[in-house]
């Protein structure tokens, strides 16, 4: 039989779950995690130009780095838009 303590126990676990959820939730949507993102895509298409001997490497880099990243702000648009027809 399950005793209050019990049922105090699993709704502490719960909540302790669901702090972690949000935190992570909030993390996901972010923005420093996107800024986190963008420069890290940055600093990694420009040693991949150096490496490759690409003219003008801190220019070029922005280019596919604002494309990724751009893509990034759109994921939950199509996110939701998805979802919503998914229900249906």
């Amino acid at each position: 039989m399950t005793t209050i303590e019990d049922l105090k126990s699993e709704i502490d676990k719960i909540n302790a779950r669901n702090q972690r959820v949000e935190a992570d939730k909030a993390w996901e949507t972010s923005w420093s995690r996107k800024l986190l993102i963008l420069a890290l895509t940055y600093i990694v298409v420009v040693i991949f130009f150096f490496i490759s001997n690409l003219g003008n490497p801190f220019i070029n880099a922005i280019v596919p780095t604002l494309g990724f990243f751009l893509s990034t702000l759109t994921v939950p648009f199509f996110k939701n838009w998805w979802l919503n027809n998914y229900k249906k």
